[in-house]
């Protein structure tokens, strides 16, 4: 059973994310709150939370400095972005500032539970279609030619998942290869990339479409 947080000022919405999760996640237990206070408070009260869904467009928050306190009160706490802000920029600095998951409040029910069970399951999830678009400006400095030159083709072809914020047992789907394949397949791209994390990978390539070509 999971135990996830839902902040946001909109009754009809937390609502809604509750019914969404009550069904999808059978089991679940959700928790409420209207204001980055309150959401704080519910964190100190629960040390067993799974997960916590935020909202950019809370009261006593501006912008991304909600998830920059949250984040500091529980550095524990996975923490997904749920907001109508859909601007490729504010996804990466989210992602930057230690989020696991942004999720636009247009997706569909089901993409949003199949988000929800990306991110439980231990991954990233991000929106395709947002990703996979051309913003200028970068929360990270691209990758350079010197390193991308170094991925193999296979390589590059996993990355292009990893950007659009697929699970590596989805990758693994979509390529017709094993997921300890995929694993070791993101290791070497790690490696290469010289960065630590999924996430600094995912920063980098989604900052240079050629990239992942």
């Amino acid at each position: 059973m999971y135990r996830l947080l839902v902040a946001d000022d909109h009754p009809l919405f937390r609502e809604a994310m509750v019914a969404v999760i009550s069904r999808g996640l059978s089991g679940s237990e959700t928790l409420e709150a209207a204001s980055l206070a309150a959401a704080i408070g519910v964190v100190a009260q629960h040390d067993d939370l799974d997960l916590a869904l935020l909202d950019l467009g809370l009261p006593d928050a501006e912008g991304l400095s909600g998830l920059a306190q949250l984040r500091q009160a529980a550095p524990w706490l996975p923490v997904v972005i749920v907001s109508a802000e859909q601007h490729k920029q504010t996804i990466l600095e989210a992602l930057n500032l230690g989020a696991v998951g942004y999720i636009p409040k247009s997706t569909p029910r089901d993409a949003l539970l199949a988000a929800l069970q990306q991110v439980l399951a231990g991954q990233v999830y991000l929106p395709p279609d947002i990703m996979r678009g051309s913003q200028p400006g970068s929360a990270a400095p691209p990758p350079t030619p010197s390193q991308l030159a170094s991925l193999t083709g296979k390589q590059r072809e996993v990355l292009a998942h990893m950007v659009k914020g697929e699970s590596n047992k989805m990758i693994a789907y979509r390529l017709d290869i094993a997921e300890t394949t995929v694993k070791t397949h993101v290791s070497a791209i790690l490696r290469k990339l010289r960065v630590s994390s999924r996430v600094q990978a995912i920063l980098l390539a989604s900052e240079r479409d050629d990239a992942v070509r």
